[in-house]
């Protein structure tokens, strides 16, 4: 699109920008095709919420129909660069702004039984979508080094945020989203779905609360790397038809052009994402930072405890073994590690532990599996509903989703709100760092500073390949 190297991408002419001939080769219109109220129920238009999805990738497989199965939600718009291929999470996926916009249209045609549905618009130019005044919140499901722009120019333009874990590419970053969506009021839910699980909540209030006495160290698991990429010596390759790769690119550095950058292995490349660290580890360390009541926090000290990273010259440069170690002020050390069992965090402390993973928790003393909060315990998410009996990956995902909807509507806090995501993202990213340079450094949790080392303290921040700056 003409303007889409504009420097600010938050400051431009509406009217010029949505007339641009550039939609209709996108499938676009501007007027939505409104799903009957009837359908809905006593949910009539006004009032529910309109959402547009940023990324059509193999994320939006699990981000797209939780948002599609809520009542009082109509998917309104998506977008993605890429117009169609296979080839996300494994050589069958077939995914991208086409695919998304025929799910969604599918969806509402069977819902209505209808013949056809054509409500959905497709952009590829995800300022589009933050244009629409009509559209009342963006899903952000698009690769980590987009997440910081998309999210404050959708604080901006006025648009309630869920953004994918991990929330920032840099420190740096997640400290400006911070600031974009509490100067704007925004409601922002990180897409950390394991927060929103009611086994994991309930071993984070138990662990708030006193259950296993003063807890002393916590273990936390990362899935090892499932892709091994090109290696040294790569050759580029030609972009793909109907694949906009400078687009795609963005902020990011020039690059040539390989299979293995893009689509789901943009996660193993530093330019894009922070490797396992930054993907399984959100999840893990998240939960340390809940159950320590760390969210406006996070360690003072990181320390490299044997990681290992790809060769020089390779394509993938996130670490291929994971393992460092951080400490609180309090004195707890937590250890994060690559382990087979890919995600899980144990928690030990002075009068016993509890572990939690895909499984779901083991204690000791058994007894804590019974164990619930009474009149005197503080509850970490007061706005949660009761936990149902059956707990599974597809319910933390929909009650996930369900959560921010409903802060939109009270305007409250999310269970993951932008400060938890920003806390947590930025410990792996510290993570990474101190791996990276295979050396203690010392962080100040509270002037979000690297102590004394100016060296790390260059790597809280990447720059942004021009035009695009935040």
């Amino acid at each position: 699109m003409k303007d889409r190297g504009k420097k600010n991408i938050t400051r431009f002419n509406r009217r010029r920008f949505l007339g641009n001939s550039a939609l209709a080769a996108a499938g676009a219109c501007l007027t939505p095709y409104i799903v009957p109220s009837s359908v809905f129920g006593k949910e009539a238009p006004g009032n529910r919420i309109n959402v547009g999805m940023i990324g059509m990738g193999n994320q939006s497989t699990i981000d797209l129909p939780m948002f599609l199965q809520q009542d009082d939600v109509q998917m309104v718009a998506v977008c993605d660069v890429n117009t169609a291929s296979h080839g996300y999470a494994n050589p069958k996926q077939f995914r991208g702004r086409k695919p998304g916009q025929e799910e969604v249209n599918a969806f509402y045609a069977k819902k209505t039984g209808a013949d056809k549905y054509k409500g959905c618009d497709a952009y590829i130019d995800f300022r589009e979508i933050i244009g629409r005044d009509d559209i009342d919140a963006v899903a952000i499901v698009a690769p980590d080094h987009w997440h910081a722009l998309m999210t404050i120019a959708a604080a901006e333009a006025g648009k309630d945020i869920y953004c994918e874990k991990p929330m920032s590419l840099t420190v740096r970053q997640g400290q400006k989203m911070v600031e974009a969506v509490r100067r704007h009021k925004r409601v922002l839910q990180t897409g950390s779905q394991w927060r929103s699980h009611p086994d994991a909540g309930r071993v984070c209030a138990l662990i708030r609360n006193g259950r296993i006495g003063q807890v002393k160290r916590v273990i936390t698991d990362v899935a090892e790397n499932n892709f091994a990429g090109p290696g040294p010596g790569w050759k580029p390759m030609p972009v793909p038809e109907g694949f906009d790769y400078d687009f795609w690119l963005g902020p990011a550095p020039k690059a040539p052009y390989h299979e293995d950058r893009c689509f789901y292995r943009f996660r193993f490349i530093l330019d894009y994402s922070g490797g396992q660290t930054t993907n399984f580890g959100c999840h893990s360390n998240g939960l340390v930072q809940w159950a320590l009541g760390e969210d406006h926090g996070g360690p003072i000290e990181f320390e490299d405890n044997g990681s290992a990273w790809p060769l020089p010259g390779d394509l993938f440069t996130t670490p291929t073994k994971v393992d460092f170690i951080a400490r609180y002020a309090s004195g707890v050390e937590l250890h994060c590690r690559t382990s087979k069992r890919g995600f899980g965090a144990r928690f030990e402390g002075s009068e016993g532990w509890l572990d939690f993973d895909y499984g779901g928790f083991r204690s000791s003393p058994e007894s804590l599996k019974d164990a619930t909060l009474g009149p005197g315990d503080k509850p970490l998410y007061a706005d949660f509903p009761p936990s149902p009996r059956r707990k599974t990956s597809r319910l933390m995902n929909h009650l996930h989703v369900r959560n921010f909807i409903d802060c939109i509507k009270s305007r409250k806090d999310p269970v993951e709100p932008v400060e938890a995501g920003h806390r947590t993202a930025a410990l792996c990213h510290l993570g990474n760092i101190a791996m990276k340079l295979g050396r203690k450094i010392r962080w100040d949790p509270r002037r979000e500073q690297v102590i004394d080392d100016p060296e790390a303290a260059a790597m809280l921040d990447r720059p942004m390949r021009a035009p695009w700056s935040i």
